[in-house]
């Protein structure tokens, strides 16, 4: 058995989880000792690690196989009796929440920076997943961060590389490592949740699609389902094989980045359907011939047709949405007579909801879906339920979509992002914002109602979240909302939210920055954005 060696070391700053983890630079991982403290710090703070079983893996990223391996020789050193880790590295978030939860696991550690792109000059970035699937709460995430300002050593074991792309049983120290298919548990959950046959039935009919994988960890996932199980022509899956720099790409499945699936998706010969995963595939974009489905509006069409997809054909419990995503899902929930829940940003927030049975349906804005089948938002989960959706209803994505509109009316919404900002003008902006009191004041045609900072009381365990974006809502319930994200590596990201309730069916087909422009102009005004920051545009607008 390798010896046990204990490394002295010291703390370094900035090893603060976000709403996704620890994420930085390539560089910065791989300094000496940089990931071992982090990953030392969660064994040290996650309880006894003695005989428990691991799992582990990420989105192929660069640097992602380097990680893992110092990994596997930590966890040997600390006592796990097993880790198991998707063949080659490879493990789609959610399919890593559906591997801990139906082996019952430890939790697992999953290596990836999301949406962010890949290579040996960009972003790296590792997180704890808890034995119910979903990212650690705050208070593990609180503990983890404390521990890494005072650690002082970690453990390892002196021992050569594991093999990572043979299937099958090793042994690593005491410890047993198990490489797996990292598809198949997770291609057999998604073939329980929906009618597998009536997608099967559409593809045959002549239904076509394009899926855009981003050379990122969906490829393996989307081929295997989409084309070997429900008989979508070869060819479906764009830009299938995960590379570590994602293609030179920026894996974020919006209208700016899948450019290749939006062009596809354009012009009267285009597939019926288009839609686009993410770097570690839990993000997802939706997209119909020349029509464009938001985030929010997404969750709200597939909560209202939740009962055509097998898995869900009792209903659901409850429909939870982050504060900034659209109020959309609000109307379906109230027309169910189920409970709407508004929560902060952050997947984490739902975790309690779905295991107290609170709510079945959850969503982001910022593209990301799913449901109670694990504790992620999914890509393709959402991808294979408008399939199913559209299998059953037989119509169009925007005559679905259209109609929806004209049952419920339209949520008017648009996110303008202003990426890599200077994080003290960002931060001097949202003080800004804070220090505003604007009841009662005309703003343009509209009067606000209040403004405030969000704060969160999850209903479940009582526990507080404060400063989670500030709201300035007016009295006919439109609003905007400013966030600072958490996700990036460098600088800070301005999120700007605009949202506008539009009953009449006349008013539905307008563009968002036409139907939306004297809000963005209240916005961008009120939070002094130009003067503040010095951008006169958004680098991403949705």
């Amino acid at each position: 058995m390798a010896a046990v060696k204990t490394i002295p070391t010291t703390p370094f700053s900035g090893q603060k989880p976000g709403t996704s983890g620890l994420r930085k630079k390539v560089k910065v991982f791989a300094q000496p000792h940089y990931l071992e403290n982090f990953v030392q710090a969660v064994f040290d703070s996650i309880g006894d690690l003695g005989g428990k079983t691991l799992v582990v893996g990420g989105d192929g990223r660069y640097h992602n196989r380097t990680a893992i391996q110092t990994i596997l020789k930590m966890a040997a050193a600390s006592g796990f009796a097993k880790v198991m880790v998707g063949r080659g590295g490879i493990l789609s978030t959610p399919a890593a929440s559906c591997v801990i939860r139906k082996y019952k696991t430890f939790g697992g550690i999953i290596l990836s920076a999301s949406h962010n792109p890949g290579g040996p000059d960009e972003d790296f970035g590792i997180k704890y997943n808890i034995p119910a699937g979903g990212p650690a709460p705050e208070a593990i995430t609180e503990a983890i961060y404390a521990r890494t300002q005072e650690i002082s050593s970690y453990k390892i074991i002196e021992a050569a590389d594991v093999d990572l792309d043979t299937i099958g049983e090793r042994g690593l120290g005491g410890m047993t490592v198990q490489v797996f298919d990292p598809v198949a548990d997770y291609a057999e959950l998604m073939e329980s949740l929906f009618d597998f046959g009536a997608i099967r039935a559409a593809f045959a009919a002549g239904f076509r699609m394009k899926f855009d994988a981003m050379h990122a960890v969906t490829g393996p996932y989307a081929t295997e389902i989409l084309e070997n199980r429900l008989g979508a022509p070869k060819g479906t899956v764009m830009n299938g094989v995960p590379l570590e720099d994602f293609g030179h790409g920026h894996p974020d499945p919006n209208l700016v980045h899948a450019h290749d699936l939006v062009e596809a998706l354009t012009g009267a010969g285009a597939p019926d359907f288009g839609a686009a995963s993410d770097g570690d595939g839990d993000r997802n974009m939706i997209l119909g011939r020349d029509f464009y489905v938001t985030p929010s509006d997404s969750l709200a069409v597939l909560a209202a047709n939740a009962t055509l997809c097998p898995g869900y054909a009792r209903g659901l419990k409850g429909i939870a949405r982050s504060m900034p995503t659209s109020a959309a899902p609000d109307r379906v929930a109230a027309k169910l007579g189920i409970p709407a829940w508004e929560t902060p940003t952050g997947w984490k927030f739902f975790g309690t909801l779905l295991d107290a049975g609170k709510a079945t349906f959850c969503g982001e804005e910022s593209f990301g879906t799913g449901s109670d089948h694990v504790r992620e938002k999914d890509g393709l989960w959402a991808v294979l339920a408008w399939l199913n959706v559209l299998a059953v209803r037989k119509q169009s994505v925007a005559d679905i979509v259209t109609a929806h509109w004209r049952e419920y009316g339209r949520n008017v919404y648009s996110r303008h992002d202003y990426e890599g900002i200077d994080s003290a003008a960002a931060e001097g902006l949202m003080e800004h914002l804070r220090g505003l009191s604007l009841k009662g004041e005309r703003l343009g045609t509209y009067t606000v109602a209040f403004n405030d900072d969000f704060a969160y009381t999850d209903p479940v365990d009582g526990s507080v979240s404060k400063k989670q974006g500030i709201r300035v809502v007016f009295e006919d319930g439109s609003r905007v909302v400013f966030r600072l994200s958490g996700t990036g590596t460098e600088g800070a990201t301005l999120r700007v939210y605009i949202e506008r309730f539009e009953p009449d069916a006349t008013k539905h087909h307008l563009d968002p920055q036409v139907a939306l422009a004297d809000l963005i102009t209240i916005a961008r005004d009120l939070a002094q954005i130009e003067a503040r920051t010095g951008r006169t545009e958004p680098t991403v607008i949705t």
